[in-house]
């Protein structure tokens, strides 16, 4: 029997990292990364604690997490962001992205795949491939580049180098979606690399900067079609999102408590009145990530995949 769709996800797949640190070529067109490698001894062991203490909270909450934990055979410097290259879909449904980092296209894993069908028990009743489309240096990075409102069937994204519009439509035919596209830019004007980092949605609420949307017709389209789903609109700053208070992902327990999953920075940059709204639909927890996000320019809702796979 299908699932029935719902926003928030209550199984989530992680991968623990081997090798993290800075990594030039996702640096190229990510302005929220710094190579810290001077000032720090060895970025891994530190991500790896934080990594460990971020799994440890969730379980703790009762949210099933998936743990994989990353080869050391080729170097990944970002495996720790698994939501790139795969997305789980409600009707067993699985997909495979085309990501523009060559370094980032060996984190594509059969093996994690196999485990969750075979360990996890997960029914994958089909896998669409379209990660052939980086030959054609075109790419869309998976719940990186889009933002699916799984509810109402619409897939948001900002159109970027790692958001390629029409491999955004044609997957939307294929799964059943609404592609709502727009552009959105930094204070310097220069394209947000994933929507993930200035949108989160939410079942009842949605984070978003809609100052970075500077075409006010687009800004008011999407600010309409978030209410006309019946999501109350937070606007973020553009130093709140540097804060990666964007960055985030409702996750649910078998009992039904939702929360955000935000980082610890991206928390302490949101204003009382915003805590407070969030706080009417979800418990807000904070998660200490500083040493990946300034790292790896990624934080909270980059390093978990929402498994939405039904069960055999």
């Amino acid at each position: 029997m299908q699932n029935q769709p719902r926003q928030a996800a209550n199984a989530l797949l992680m991968v623990r990292p081997v090798r993290f640190c800075y990594n030039a070529e996702t640096a190229v067109d990510n302005a929220f990364m710094k190579d810290t490698s001077s000032g720090y001894k060895d970025p891994q062991i530190e991500a790896r604690q934080e990594f460990d203490n971020y799994v440890s909270i969730l379980r703790a909450k009762g949210v099933e997490v998936a743990c994989f934990e990353d080869t050391p055979e080729q170097h990944k410097p970002d495996s720790i962001f698994p939501n790139n290259w795969i997305s789980f879909h409600e009707d067993g449904t699985l997909v495979l992205y085309p990501m523009k980092a060559q370094n980032r296209r060996i984190e594509r894993r059969a093996d994690i795949i196999e485990a969750l069908e075979k360990q996890y028990n997960y029914k994958i009743t089909q896998k669409i491939d379209i990660s052939e489309a980086e030959a054609e240096e075109k790419f869309l990075e998976g719940t990186g580049s889009i933002i699916f409102d799984y509810i109402n069937r619409i897939a948001y994204a900002c159109i970027s180098q790692r958001t390629d519009k029409q491999l955004l439509e044609n997957i939307c035919a294929k799964l059943g979606f609404r592609a709502h596209t727009f552009s959105s830019v930094d204070e310097n004007g220069l394209e947000i690399y994933h929507t993930n980092v200035m949108m989160c949605l939410a079942e009842r609420f949605a984070l978003v900067c809609l100052q970075s949307i500077r075409d006010e017709q687009e800004r008011e389209g999407l600010v309409k079609s978030l209410r006309d789903t019946g999501h109350e609109v937070i606007p973020l700053t553009y130093e709140q999102i540097r804060s990666f208070a964007g960055n985030a992902l409702e996750v649910c327990n078998p009992e039904g408590n939702r929360f955000l999953i935000v980082s610890k920075k991206g928390f302490l940059s949101l204003t009382e009145e915003q805590k407070m709204i969030i706080e009417q639909y979800n418990e807000i927890v904070p998660i200490p990530l500083d040493t990946i996000e300034t790292n790896g320019g990624g934080s909270a809702r980059c390093m978990i995949s929402d498994i939405r796979l039904p069960r055999k």
